[in-house]
């Protein structure tokens, strides 16, 4: 007798036939759509199911509305988390495709590498503790298909944005310095351009406070679904300057003081 499909699963399913179509990000029909954060995360998890069959393997995460005001316009208290694939994290210099996504965007974050696990028996995790296990620190440009959403719609489903892995698309990384501590990484300084002309400037406490706390409130995150970051894992802490549109022949530049650059081409 075959195994009913969840509600989840069912969602899941929905969110992947809108992704194949191209179709532009709604809310999900109303039989589907999650009433809670664990309904959208258990969406997301059968979600994340489905695409690794193409992308591969969950290699790292990410975290959307990292900071107040934008939890504040999306109508939610908390950050969301999403996973990244094997075959969607490129090392700068990259180049991606335009057509290959709907509606392309991209966000300017400090990303982390572990070099040890942070297991979910440990938890709660905090800054110091995190740093203990950070082996690399980077600059990352992550992509990004909102697929057309219309954001002043956002607050009326924010939990569609979970179930639908946050929009991630992957992530461009630079240089990984593993002599990282010397670092202030709440006060570094992060700028962004695209074809040459400054489009943004931030520091790192623009991540939630700091990247690491960011971090530990991923561990956590994964550790209250009985999960664990563990070592070579990436994590994408929080966009430090607002997300940019950008389309073909765009050349997209990120650069964090005492870090080399990143670097991504739009075709």
């Amino acid at each position: 007798m075959n195994k009913p499909v969840s509600k989840a699963q069912q969602a899941a399913e929905h969110l992947m036939r809108a992704h194949e179509r191209r179709e532009r990000f709604t809310r999900l029909p109303p039989e589907l759509a999650p009433a809670s954060v664990e309904e959208a995360y258990a969406i997301q998890e059968d979600f994340v199911a489905l695409r690794a069959k193409r992308l591969g393997a969950a290699v790292g995460y990410k975290i959307a509305l990292s900071s107040a005001a934008m939890r504040r316009y999306v109508g939610v208290d908390s950050p969301q988390a999403g996973v990244m694939f094997e075959s969607t994290i490129r090392r700068s210099p990259a180049r991606i495709r335009a057509a290959d996504y709907v509606n392309l965007i991209v966000e300017f974050e400090i990303a982390v590498e572990l070099a040890d696990d942070l297991p979910a028996a440990d938890a709660p995790f905090f800054r110091e503790r995190v740093a203990r296990a950070v082996g690399a620190v980077m600059p990352a440009i992550e992509i990004a298909d909102d697929r057309g959403a219309d954001y002043s719609r956002l607050a009326q489903h924010p939990l569609d944005l979970i179930a639908d892995n946050t929009w991630n698309e992957g992530a461009v990384l630079g240089h990984p310095l593993a002599d990282w501590r010397s670092l202030d990484l709440g006060k570094i300084h992060a700028a962004a351009s695209i074809n040459g002309a400054q489009v943004g400037e931030g520091v790192g406490a623009e991540a939630m406070g700091h990247p690491l706390d960011a971090v530990a409130w991923i561990a956590d995150h994964l550790a209250s679904r009985g999960h664990g970051l563990l070592r070579k894992e990436v994590v994408i802490t929080g966009s430090l300057i607002t997300s940019k549109r950008v389309k073909a022949g765009d050349l997209v530049r990120f650069e964090l003081d005492g870090l080399d650059g990143v670097e991504l081409r739009i075709e």
